[in-house]
């Protein structure tokens, strides 16, 4: 998120802070300083997703194939002029960030449900002043770029705190983002992403110096300025009577400025005329009011310091105070989500929020081995230690030594004991091979942000439910290490879903998955190549999702539907109010996708915008994400590229053939009166049928539900819904309708029983009359479910 306020003030106050320059000529001055050094821009990916995203759709789930071939434009760009670029994401989100994550997110679901009251309203989507990213952007930019040859890597703490020791430590032309912590980090130049004109390869540089000269400051100050006027780790309310301390004595008073610019020059001019005066004589400490924050003050300016450097205002009992919070903050962990908001960055982005636009944001993450601190790195901790240590997203760190590895083992031997396994985990993690899969091992604690959903559709379950039974199955498969299944550690979920206050994590336990033969290891999944092994990894992943007895069938699709015909398997079991024109509409797109261009797509016009069919969009493009998790913790048995979403899906393409199918359009219509496409339709539609049928699963068409739901135009209504998987199902996890947060349960056939309650293990029924859940026999449930 940056620093409080200063970007407004460099626009305003000092512009000349801004000087336009062209990246082919900055690259050509380098390499006469440099030869044989290639061009190196560091890119700050999660403050790139709002510029990249320039397709005219963006409601519908994604225009995934316009959005592959704008990033391959601006890589080629790039290229073209002999610039190397290193793209950077974050990783993780550490603990300090929670509060202002959290915040955020509940922002964001104010805006997503101003967006579906717009759609209802009007048939249509909202304007660019609305935007708010698809689903998964980040995650799958990540795959995008990786597939188009780019260097890219996922941090293990701090994501821009790496991003500045990479541009400083490889002598890289400059940083590209949207941050104005890079205005605060003794780093390489930093480049405005947001002024970047492609075609000319000309942006904004933002010049330390020249701020410095403009406040009377030293480069080595600004850490401290930052920390006063408040960052991602000092509050802002923390220092507020101080700031208005030091406007009341400021003299100098700018008449063109804001209350918020006079601010920072008056805390500037405090810091060059006050602190710096007694500098040697006093502690820091005695000379501003940190009170009970000391910790976090100090821990705060150590976090500006880069590999090597040191702060003259850093006292060694100053930093050893920060060693003292980072040891103690070890001890009890509670990491957190990311997808987020333009200004925030989460697996997701800090471009995530219609309204995020502050260009000093961005998701957070902890350090490599504590989910709740980047301190925990010798070279982020220790501001006054000249003590190299491999970078956690050095690209060779599979050949680094095991020793390096073990303190971040020690602190999370709790979660996975297996320092082969966590070493591997941790190179797919920075290598962005894998999804979610280190963050469930090291910290046991991972986190969704905000995704499309209607709050007021009872109708459609959130994703956050309707994939947790995969995710369970998983934990199940990455933690098993050290553990029986009566023993499983809970994970901490913080998923983001209507009616959560995201007080605190959902405690979420492993749910065991019955294979023959036992759940195998890792080691075995992972590590041996031995012939048989790549049968035994799809055998797992297909029981993650719970269609082991669908196998045959499954595997017998062609690439690359199988991971789609997965997915819809499950969702369509899992989801009892979806109809059998919502499959067609799925499978229909997915065939029609592959004859068309990037072009072609984003010249599909749509007769309206439905707000079902908009949570439909984004309902399976998480799935997808699912599917990552699930494929990486498997150890690849599937093609990654087979689960990427412009294979496989395209929103307003989606949303186009819904609307056809409400219309009564034939299969024929829908597959564009392609012989080929209708008979692959037909198998894929057979094997989606009959692995629902195996789970007494019968998909009814929308006209079915028509007479009993007409109030709701025909769609699938709340008046019948599944329970449970039927009876083999049973004990294998809740049902989506048995773990909302309290304000999406929906009634039920009377009569039926729902799985057993977790926290009293009885049976509960539908009351006659009322279509509400009761305990059989008289109990309270003190477990909160889900």
């Amino acid at each position: 998120m940056g620093v409080r306020g200063l970007q407004g003030f460099v626009a305003s106050s000092c512009p000349h802070v801004c000087t336009t320059v062209n990246f082919k000529e900055l690259a050509e001055q380098h390499q006469s300083k440099h030869p044989g050094c290639t061009p190196t821009i560091v890119v700050d990916a999660m403050c790139c997703l709002r510029y990249w995203y320039t397709p005219e759709s963006w409601v519908c789930g994604g225009q995934w194939k316009e959005y592959f071939s704008v990033l391959r434009d601006f890589v080629r760009t790039f290229t073209d002029v002999g610039i190397k670029l290193v793209f950077f994401f974050d990783g993780m989100v550490e603990k300090e960030k929670r509060d202002v994550w959290v915040k955020r997110r509940l922002k964001n679901n104010r805006e997503i449900a101003r967006i579906f009251h717009y759609i209802k309203t009007h048939r249509e989507q909202p304007s660019r002043s609305m935007f708010f990213i698809p689903s998964g952007l980040a995650i799958f930019t990540r795959f995008a770029l990786k597939t188009l040859g780019q260097e890219t890597l996922c941090s293990l703490q701090e994501a821009d705190y790496e991003v500045a020791s990479y541009g400083l430590q490889n002598n890289c032309l400059g940083i590209l983002g949207e941050d104005t912590d890079y205005l605060i980090y003794d780093s390489c130049p930093y480049f405005s992403i947001s002024e970047l004109c492609l075609d000319s390869l000309s942006t904004v540089m933002l010049c330390r110096e020249k701020l410095c000269a403009s406040l009377g400051l030293c480069l080595a100050d600004l850490p401290l300025l930052a920390c006063l006027l408040g960052n991602d780790v000092v509050p802002e309310g923390m220092f507020e009577t101080f700031r208005y301390k030091c406007l009341s004595f400021y003299t100098s008073v700018k008449e063109n400025c804001d209350r918020r610019g006079n601010v920072i020059l008056a805390v500037a001019d405090h810091i060059a005329k006050v602190l710096r005066l007694y500098q040697g004589e006093k502690k820091l400490e005695e000379m501003l009011p940190l009170g009970p924050n000391k910790a976090l003050f100090y821990k705060g300016m150590a976090s500006y310091l880069l590999p090597g450097q040191k702060s003259p205002w850093i006292s060694p009992k100053a930093k050893a105070i920060t060693t003292l919070d980072k040891q103690i903050i070890s001890v009890s962990s509670d990491p957190e989500s990311k997808q987020e908001s333009p200004e925030s960055s989460d697996p997701e982005s800090k471009q995530g929020s219609p309204e995020s636009t502050d260009s000093g944001s961005k998701q957070e993450s902890p350090v490599c081995t504590d989910p709740e601190s980047k301190q925990e790195d010798p070279m982020c901790t220790d501001p006054e230690s000249t003590q190299e240590v491999p970078m956690c997203t050095d690209p060779e760190f599979k050949e680094e030594d095991p020793v390096n590895m073990e303190p971040e083992i020690k602190r999370q031997v709790t979660m996975v004991s297996d320092t082969e396994i966590l070493k591997v985990a941790r190179a797919q993690h920075v290598q962005a091979e894998s999804y979610l899969v280190y963050n469930i091992m090291a910290s046991g604690e991972i986190e969704c942000s905000n995704t499309l959903e209607d709050a007021l559709d009872q109708a459609l379950p959130s994703q956050a439910f309707v994939y947790r039974p995969v995710r369970q199955r998983v934990y199940s498969l990455l933690l098993a290490d050290g553990h029986d299944g009566a023993s499983f550690p809970p994970v901490q979920e913080w998923f983001v879903y209507s009616g959560n206050p995201l007080t605190h994590p959902d405690l979420v336990r492993p749910l065991q998955m019955s294979l023959p033969g036992g759940t195998p290891s890792l080691k075995l999944l992972w590590l041996n190549h031995e012939p048989g092994t790549h049968a035994r990894r799809v055998e797992v992943l297909l029981a993650c999702f719970d269609l082991s007895s669908s196998s045959e069938e499954l595997q017998a699709v062609q690439s690359p539907f199988q991971g789609l015909c997965c997915l819809l398997a499950y969702l369509f079991v899992q989801v009892d109010t979806l109809c059998l024109e919502d499959l067609h509409a799925f499978i229909a797109q997915a065939l029609c996708l592959s004859g068309k261009s990037a072009g072609h797509l984003a010249d599909v016009q749509l007769d309206r915008v439905d707000p079902r069919a908009v949570q439909l969009g984004s309902l399976l493009v998480r799935g997808l994400t699912m599917l990552l998790l699930v494929n990486s913790a498997c150890g690849f048995p599937w093609s990654t590229s087979d689960l990427m979403p412009w294979n496989v899906f395209d929103g307003k393409l989606f949303h186009e053939k819904y609307l056809q199918t409400e219309k009564g359009y034939t299969v024929e219509a829908l597959v564009e009166q392609n012989r080929a496409r209708l008979t692959q339709f037909h198998q894929l539609k057979s094997v989606v049928c009959k692995a629902c049928l195996r789970e007494d699963r019968r998909i009814a068409s929308r006209q079915l539900w028509q007479p009993l739901h007409s109030g709701r135009r025909g769609r699938p209504g709340s008046g019948a819904h599944r329970t449970s998987f039927g009876n083999s199902r049973s004990d294998q996890g809740q049902h989506w309708r048995e773990q909302g947060s309290g304000k999406r349960a929906l009634p039920a056939r009377l009569g039926q029983c729902r799985p057993q309650c977790q926290c009293l293990r009885q049976r509960q029924v539908c009351l006659p009359g009322s279509g509400m859940w009761a305990h059989k026999s008289p109990a309270h449930c003190t477990v909160r479910q889900g």
